[in-house]
C-alpha cells in the first residue's frame, strides 16, 4: 500500500467516531451546494447569492433593505453589496417607498423577473429547505452542533455574509471579504 494511501487511512481510521460520517456528510453537502451554484451561474448568469436576494424579493411588493436582510437572514451590508451589483445588472431598482417617503425601497425590474422566471432554485433555498424538512429536535441538534463547530474552528465571530456571494466583485468595490 502506497504511504500516502496508508496514512489517509490511518488518520480516518485514528478519528474519533462520528468525525469520518460528519466530514461524509459536509463534502456531499458542499458538493451538492457546488453544483447548484455551478447551475444557477450556467443558466441565470448570475452567482448564487444575487439570484437568492432575487428570490427574495419576488413577492411583487417593494421591500427595504432591513427587510431583504432579513429575508435572507443576512446582514445589511451583505445583502446592500448583492443589491448594488443587481441594480447595476438592472434586475431591481431603488427608489422612494410608496407607503413610506422617508424610506427606500428595492423592487423587481421586468428583466429580474424574466432571469428568476428561467432560472433554477436558488442552491441557499435548497438548503434552507432541507433544513426546514428536519424535525425541531434534529434543526435544534444541527443548530448547536454548527454553532460549537464554528467556534472550535475559531470562526464564531467572523461574519457570515451570503452564501455563494463573490468575494472579488465585494472586493472590487473596497469592502472587505
Amino acid at each position: 500500500m502506497p504511504a500516502k494511501t496508508r496514512s489517509r487511512r490511518l488518520a480516518r481510521d485514528a478519528a474519533p467516531p462520528g468525525v469520518a460520517s460528519s466530514i461524509d456528510a459536509f463534502r456531499r453537502i458542499l458538493r451538492a451546494l457546488r453544483l447548484a451554484e455551478r447551475r444557477t451561474q450556467a443558466e441565470a448568469g448570475l452567482s448564487a447569492a444575487q439570484l437568492f436576494v432575487l428570490h427574495a424579493l419576488d413577492d411583487g411588493n417593494e421591500t427595504s433593505l432591513s427587510e431583504l436582510a432579513e429575508r435572507t437572514m443576512t446582514d445589511r451590508s451583505s445583502v446592500a453589496a448583492v443589491v448594488d451589483r443587481l441594480l447595476d445588472a438592472r434586475l431591481v431598482v431603488r427608489g422612494v417607498s410608496r407607503v413610506d417617503r422617508r424610506r427606500a425601497a428595492i423592487v423587481l425590474t421586468a428583466a429580474g423577473r424574466g432571469v428568476l422566471a428561467r432560472a433554477p432554485e436558488p442552491p441557499t433555498v435548497l438548503l434552507m429547505a432541507a433544513v426546514g424538512s428536519l424535525g425541531p429536535a434534529q434543526r435544534a441538534a444541527l443548530a448547536t452542533g454548527l454553532t460549537a463547530l464554528a467556534a472550535a474552528m475559531g470562526v464564531d465571530d467572523e461574519p457570515a455574509g451570503m452564501l455563494f456571494d463573490d468575494v472579488r466583485a465585494t472586493t472590487a468595490r473596497g469592502a472587505s471579504p
